[in-house]
């Protein structure tokens, strides 16, 4: 274990795939923890997902460096028996199975706890473990739809009368992240008590509770809609402007050569703005429409009012305070170099960021059995011919 591992020494077995377990187990990886990725023989779909390059996907290396893999076939008999092996030798288990699939295959909290009682067992799933919705499939499309997200982000554009097409999964993300934090709590509940726990995940509730303003308004209707931040359009572009508080209004009236607005009855006041705002938009688009969205920028930041000019995915990679940062870092998963984001928080002594290894199906089999559970080589071969065990060869 090293000293600058938060991790270090904790061992994760991951039974996740698409995107809400592996975030958050990329995200443990990140802190040092050995995460072993259970596959099954074909390997997780997010493997065949684009970009790919020289048969490697860039989506899965994203979520899932750092980590390694163990192909086994759950179907085979024994199967189940080395993985509650493996359970009796770890530390966290994060699984993302519709509920019941894992108490079928005797790999349920219940099970293993009597195996492992310092176990951590978080359980990530649409609905939660319980209640009517429980066993219904869920992605985060569905999610953003049955949380109210979609038609709350439709109610704040003009002119739409069909909620936006979905294409990031917040909501996926949302409870990976969710996930993250909720086992490090109980990681160190463990360490006063001794017990591990069991934690049961809903992504639904976590999406409820990113609508902090819609989830009271819901309860207490106000009259009129709240007011959009929306783009301000300048001559090539776009620029958001964020004048929340008093001082960034005041700060935005000087910039744009308006320093009257303060005293203007319709601009001066939180309530004159919101009953005003069409206009102020409007006003705001006329001063940008004569400048770049780079120049508007320039001049808003040197003025202290809080804004950003719309950048791409490709020009954020680029941009040099991110490099400066080491927001990103360089990866190589077989098929050549990639940027990956490090978390989104730093520590002044230990290290949080992204590893330089991306598993190939099956490619840590004999590295996991030998080095977790002492198997000899000859057992290892054994649990290939039984086909128990898979890797990219056998898959092939």
């Amino acid at each position: 274990m090293n000293n600058d591992e938060i991790l270090g020494g904790v061992r994760v077995l991951d039974f996740t795939t698409i995107v809400s377990g592996p975030y958050c187990t990329r995200l443990l990886a990140d802190l040092g923890a050995e995460v072993i990725k259970i596959e099954p023989p074909e390997g997780d779909f997010i493997r065949t997902q684009p970009p790919i390059r020289a048969g490697k996907s860039a989506y899965f290396a994203h979520l899932n460096c750092g980590k390694k893999s163990l192909a086994i076939d759950l179907r085979q008999p024994g199967a189940i028996e080395l993985v509650q092996q493996l359970a009796a030798k770890s530390d966290v288990l994060v699984e993302n199975s519709r509920p019941g699939v894992m108490q079928r295959l005797g790999l349920n909290y219940a099970t293993l706890a009597k195996l492992n009682s310092r176990l951590v067992y978080c359980s990530i799933s649409g609905f939660g473990q319980s209640g009517p919705w429980a066993t219904r499939s869920a992605y985060a499309p569905m999610l953003h739809a049955a949380s109210g997200f979609d038609l709350v982000n439709l109610s704040y554009q003009n002119g739409l009368e069909r909620p936006l097409n979905t294409g990031i999964f917040v909501g996926d993300v949302l409870g990976g992240t969710y996930a993250f934090g909720a086992i490090q709590s109980a990681l160190l509940a463990r360490e006063r008590t001794g017990r591990g726990d069991s934690i049961d995940l809903s992504m639904m509730d976590g999406v409820l509770g990113m609508l902090i303003y819609e989830f009271q308004e819901a309860q207490f209707p106000q009259s009129k809609r709240t007011n959009a931040f929306q783009p301000t359009r300048a001559k090539d572009g776009f620029i958001m402007i964020a004048a929340v508080k008093p001082n960034n209004f005041e700060a935005l009236g000087r910039a744009v050569g308006h320093p009257e607005w303060t005293a203007d009855p319709r601009f001066g006041t939180a309530k004159g703005r919101a009953a005003n705002w069409t206009t102020l938009m409007s006003m705001l688009d006329e001063w940008a429409s004569t400048r770049t969205a780079e120049e508007c920028e320039d001049i808003l930041t040197r003025g202290g009012v809080p804004c950003s000019r719309y950048y791409t995915v490709r020009e954020a990679l680029q941009h040099p305070h991110l490099e400066q940062r080491g927001s990103f870092s360089v990866i190589d998963d077989g098929a050549g170099q990639l940027k990956v984001p490090n978390p989104a928080f730093k520590f002044t002594n230990a290290a949080a960021e992204a590893r330089n290894y991306v598993p190939a199906l099956g490619g840590d089999n004999a590295r996991v059995l030998s080095g977790v559970l002492g198997y000899s080589t000859d057992r290892i071969a054994a649990l290939y011919e039984k086909r128990i065990l898979h890797d990219d060869s056998s898959a092939a």
